[in-house]
């Protein structure tokens, strides 16, 4: 039997590697995680959406931290990278990413 399906409407990275662990990451990807989970969220709940991984370096150590989002919006693949992100800021993108809304300015960097 195959598995079934679930449409993703973004997929959240949260960097795992030293520096970012050192300034909380990985309380920060479990906190995510079990607010996915509880908000219904997740991709694999009913409604749900959002996909979240640990992720190695995204490459602003000093500012971590670290995450990134990807998503298909308006046919194209639009990508955020945020740095020094805590829980509030996290949530908002998850938010954002599942209902398909403008990604948020703060914090972001890069592409």
């Amino acid at each position: 039997m195959t598995p079934p399906y679930f449409k993703t409407s973004g997929h959240l990275l949260v960097c795992q590697h030293v520096n970012c662990k050192a300034r909380g990451s990985d309380l920060l990807y479990k906190a995510v995680w079990n607010a996915l989970d509880a908000r219904k969220l997740a991709y694999f709940k009913t409604g749900g959406s959002v996909r979240l991984t640990e992720s190695g370096c995204l490459g602003a150590c000093s500012y971590g931290p670290v995450m990134c989002v990807y998503r298909q919006r308006e046919g194209r693949l639009e990508e955020g990278w945020y740095a020094a992100t805590d829980f509030p800021l996290a949530m908002v993108v998850a938010q954002a990413a599942h209902d398909g809304t403008d990604l948020p300015e703060d914090r972001k960097y890069g592409p």
